[in-house]
């Protein structure tokens, strides 16, 4: 042991540890770390304050030394979003989103200068999609962002700065120190709700009434990523020939997709963050002339000729034929696809289309068998729908199912008439309800 402690890589090791502080570190200290490493602002948030509740197992998962995670904000050039030419845009997105990546990393090697341990989980992509149909994202970066007063979320469910406006990409750095002081939410929202968000959205996905409808947003804005990629994959599988490909997808929609493969997924609209004006540095031009923004920022968006990917069916497909009948409409199978049980449940509040769902007034109880032995109760009344864990209140209609069944009739492997007949799957009530069931869920 004597040797061993004389040993130079011990001996510098012992010195370094030396160094270490003591004791939390100065927010004013780190704040202006953060800034020099390239961030815009920042924030920092305890790991047991309250509203990391959510994402606490999950951060510690990641970096079980955790004691701060340190919320960061990039700035985009907010003409360059608003161009309607899309390469314009996407280049802000990922050139901005790349700044985050990097103030992050830079972050965590200054810190670890100090001796202090961190990790910095990447702004967006990549994910973890050995987890793809459930929550791929390492930590939900929205709430972290208001919770450490870097902003408050706008009825497009996007982060807007008070500063700043909405024209930001979030990162996020988990350190094993304390610090003095911590952020805290902002005591107001910058939003104005002046709607036109909902003007400028080419599938309807925010309402009006504040409801969102996300596998709208889903199907178009990503349609180069994710789920969309995996429908334009099944396309090509099932086509016969290059003829009965092109009959399915133009040359450009071809060339795009091979453009996000080998640059960076683009995406298809992101209207809602072009047209905002939301933000002390953004809101000048609105409010000198509201009219003129909207013939500048807005009108070019709304007119644009365009293809608009829908789900069959959908409220979004309905939305875009009343409300923007120049723009083409391209008709796309399932974007989100369950590769669970639990994956169904949880992802029914997203697909759910209130449209489809008019006159409907029921209450479904599921219970599943098998390998994922799940029970659930869903409610569809006026327009909305509630889900819930377990059975609760009488039911309409209960829907018993072999949870690997009913996943293959999802996915369109099986047939429900043949699971009916061989009583895999069983019902008991009107079956014309489970008919007005799937309406609702494109």
């Amino acid at each position: 042991m004597a040797k061993r402690d004389e040993h130079p890589t011990v001996i510098a090791a012992r010195a370094r540890e030396a160094k270490v502080p003591a004791g939390p570190v100065g927010a004013d200290e780190l704040r202006a770390i953060c800034l020099e490493c390239g961030a815009d602002d920042v924030g920092f948030v305890a790991i047991d304050r309250s509203e990391l509740e959510t994402e606490r197992a999950e951060i510690l998962r990641l970096f079980p030394a955790t004691r701060t995670a340190i919320a960061l904000i990039c700035r985009m050039n907010p003409d360059s979003v608003r161009s309607p030419a899309r390469n314009v845009s996407n280049q802000e997105f990922h050139s901005t989103g790349d700044e985050v990546n990097e103030a992050a990393r830079e972050i965590v090697r200054r810190l670890r200068e100090m001796g202090i341990r961190a990790v910095n989980p990447p702004m967006a992509f990549p994910m973890e999609m050995d987890r793809f149909g459930g929550k791929m994202w390492s930590i939900s970066l929205k709430p972290l962002a208001v919770a450490a007063g870097l902003g408050q979320i706008g009825i497009h469910r996007n982060l807007i700065h008070p500063k700043f406006g909405n024209f930001v990409l979030i990162g996020v750095v988990l350190a094993e120190c304390e610090v003095t002081e911590q952020a805290r939410p902002i005591d107001f929202n910058p939003c104005l709700e002046c709607k036109l968000c909902v003007a400028a959205c080419p599938v309807g996905a925010i309402r009006p009434d504040g409801g969102f409808d996300f596998s709208a947003c889903y199907a178009h804005n990503y349609r180069e990523f994710m789920g969309g990629f995996s429908d334009w994959a099944e396309s090509i599988a099932q086509s016969r020939d290059a003829i009965d490909y092109r009959s399915r997808f133009s040359d450009s929609e071809t060339a795009s997709m091979w453009q996000s493969l080998s640059f960076g997924a683009n995406y298809k609209a992101a209207y809602c963050l072009a047209v905002c004006p939301a933000g002390e540095d953004v809101i000048g031009p609105f409010l000198e002339n509201a009219g003129k923004f909207k013939q500048e920022t807005l009108k070019p968006l709304q007119v644009k000729e365009e293809t608009v990917y829908v789900q069959v069916n959908s409220d979004a497909e309905t939305y875009v034929a009343r409300r923007f009948p120049h723009k083409r409409v391209r008709r796309v199978g399932a974007v989100l696809r369950p590769t669970s049980i639990q994956g169904f449940v949880s992802q029914m509040r997203h697909a759910f289309q209130p449209g489809k769902s008019k006159g409907l007034s029921a209450r479904y109880h599921f219970r599943f068998t098998g390998e994922e032995p799940i029970s659930c109760t869903v409610t569809i009344r006026d327009g909305t729908i509630e889900v819930e864990d377990g059975l609760a209140g009488d039911r309409d209609l209960l829907i018993q199912a072999d949870s690997k069944n009913w996943l293959a009739f999802l996915r369109k492997e099986k047939s429900i008439a043949k699971l009916l007949i061989t009583r895999r799957v069983r019902l008991k009530g009107d079956p014309r309800l489970l008919v007005a069931f799937g309406r609702c869920f494109p």
